[in-house]
């Protein structure tokens, strides 16, 4: 009988030390992967994606061009590559040290650069511009939790500042380096550190080194019949060891569960040694976990290095479906009846008609029977079923599981659905939804060539506040773009998870900007900063996935009271005495120092 442990297995990471040769370096995704418009079509390059096999889009440059009046020909000038880089902040002795490890590292600007940053606005366009006030002055590769330890040991000698990263795709500014005076900044990048340590199947549990991508982590398992089923916006790109440092959460948690209920133990390198359980368990009662000490905690306190996680079998079944209702209120209501019977799907999400209308222009143009069928159905839901087209919303659903209990759920959220007047949209349409969710990220730098912004920022909400949040959010967002001259934008919201007493909403704002290009990044920063006021007046959370980060350390200590930050505090002084990792996230780490 074959043991139910198997060792060691080396993966292939997505992301290759030289990152630019297959990311871009001004923006999000693949280099390959983007929006084009040639003067006449539009459509969307390479052939990793299903809307990317040729097809015209031409109903986005319509779109585009009736919300915002833009002409997409007059294009903004390409911006080049950099090419000269500020003069890193040399430690001999660090460099010396990681020589005789024999552990990577590289002073290379384009390495340095391609590493300063995550995937806000505010770092898009430092991008465009090369004006990060500070970038990484070396780039270290560990190959293993072992090398970690000496990494850190070494910095506490020679007192250099050290940022973990992954994939940097945080949307908080958490991966943004940190301005350290004075200090030598070396980023940790972990994506090396990707191994598949050891996976048990009778106990569906197994330990990752958590460089390892989110693609690669569940390609990996796929091979044995298994699922993670931890799947964020950002799997592409983002890292197990990312999503335990910003407590993240992925679009099936509803079945999967968040990242903190799917992993069972951390080891993680502080600045006084090594911290990790001495048990796997399914659960403990052996005083405060203090595992949950480092899940969000944004690489202040320490690096992961490593984490074993529960598995799930790949479901015998996967479907997509989809519904529309007459207006938001409506679906929402109907989401939280489903949440009341506990009846969630895998994936559960809300959009509203901004969102709903955006994804009919993003469908591929099509023969004259799509756009007879197209005129159809518009026409089925406007005149007989009595639907405005400027009020309709859109649920997006994904089943999974055994085909009977799939059948089940299916049967019973469908009853419900009709309850409040839902009509079914189908599983293409369901799926289609679902895979837009990886490609929708590409349209903020498609946009900022022709002069529109986009952002999102999102929060969680009780059930009761939820309406009036959303309402009040909009509100003040239109509200601070009339006051910066913005007149054509859209504001929109959805909501994207479900639980007992309340939800995840995302917000989206695309907005004309009608300066130069000097100021948008900075103007929809204070936008943002007024619209995150707002949602913490109306009862929202300062982030539910997403973390603190710089972006909002400033609303932090609210956030958690006096005593919470002291707590913080008092942590950090235990486990990084000397100030190692001074990533500047949560709390700033100029207060830190003072302490």
């Amino acid at each position: 009988m074959d043991s139910p442990v198997s060792g060691p297995t080396s993966v292939v990471s997505t992301i290759p030390k030289r990152r630019q040769d297959l990311i871009r370096w001004d923006g999000w995704g693949y280099k390959d992967s983007r929006f084009v418009y040639d003067g006449k079509d539009c459509s969307f390059s390479g052939d990793r994606y299903p809307m990317g096999k040729g097809a015209r889009l031409n109903r986005l440059r319509d779109w585009v061009i009736n919300n915002f009046d833009v002409d997409p020909t007059k294009k903004l000038a390409d911006v080049d590559e950099p090419r000269v880089f500020p003069d890193p902040v040399r430690c001999v002795g660090f460099l010396d040290g990681l020589k005789i490890l024999g552990v990577e590292f590289s002073e290379d600007g384009m390495d340095r650069f391609m590493r300063c940053h995550g995937q806000n606005l505010e770092d898009f366009g430092n991008l465009k511009y090369n004006s990060f006030p500070k970038i990484p002055d070396l780039v270290v590769w560990p190959r293993c939790h072992e090398h970690v330890v000496k990494i850190v040991g070494l910095a506490g000698d020679y007192d250099v500042a050290l940022v973990p990263v992954g994939g940097n795709s945080a949307a908080s500014g958490a991966s943004t380096t940190p301005n350290v005076p004075e200090r030598t900044v070396a980023v940790v990048d972990m994506t090396q550190m990707n191994r598949l340590l050891w996976l048990n199947k009778e106990n569906l549990t197994a330990c990752f080194e958590v460089g390892i991508v989110g693609q690669d982590l569940e390609r990996t398992l796929g091979k044995q019949g298994l699922t993670m089923g931890h799947e964020p916006d950002s799997i592409e790109f983002s890292t197990l060891g990312g999503w335990i440092a910003t407590r993240a959460s992925g679009m099936k948690k509803n079945l999967y569960g968040n990242i903190e209920d799917l992993v069972i133990r951390i080891k993680v390198v502080t600045g006084i040694g090594v911290m990790e359980k001495q048990f796997t368990a399914p659960r403990a009662s052996c005083g405060p976990d203090l595992d949950h000490v480092i899940f969000g905690s944004e690489g202040t306190l320490g690096i992961i290095t490593e984490a074993v996680v529960r598995l799930r079998p790949v479901p015998a079944v996967s479907r997509h479906g989809s519904l529309v209702f007459p207006n938001f209120e409506t679906g929402f209501n109907f989401l939280r009846e489903v949440a009341r019977k506990r009846l969630q799907p895998a994936s559960i999400r809300l959009i509203d008609n901004p969102q709903f209308e955006f994804g009919q222009y993003l469908q591929p143009d099509g023969p004259w029977h799509t756009e007879l069928v197209d005129g159809f159905k518009k026409h089925y839901l406007t005149k007989v079923c009595g639907f405005k087209m400027d009020q309709i919303v859109a649920v997006t659903l994904v089943f999974e599981g055994q085909r009977k209990s799939v059948e089940s759920q299916e049967m019973l959220i469908y009853k419900i659905a009709a309850k409040y007047g839902g009509l079914k949209g189908g599983s293409k349409n369901g799926a289609k939804g679902y895979a837009l969710t990886f490609v929708v990220a590409y349209i903020r730098d498609f946009g900022w060539d022709i002069n529109l912004i986009a952002e999102s920022f999102e929060t969680s909400v009780s059930w009761d506040k939820c309406l009036s949040m959303c309402n009040n959010v909009k509100s003040c967002v239109k509200r601070e773009c009339n006051r910066h001259g913005i007149t054509r934008l859209i504001v929109s919201y959805r909501v994207a998870q479900i639980y007992d007493d309340g939800c995840c909403v995302y917000f989206y704002l695309v907005a004309k900007h009608e300066d130069d290009r000097v100021s948008p990044a900075k103007t929809v920063k204070m936008i943002e900063e007024r619209a995150r006021e707002e949602i913490l007046a109306s009862g929202g959370t300062l982030s539910h996935h997403h973390g603190v980060g710089k972006k909002r350390s400033k609303w932090y200590p609210a956030s958690v009271s006096q005593v919470g930050v002291s707590v913080l505090k008092a942590i950090k002084r235990e486990l990084d005495p000397k100030n190692i990792f001074a990533a500047g996230n949560l709390i700033d780490d100029s207060v830190i120092s003072k302490l």
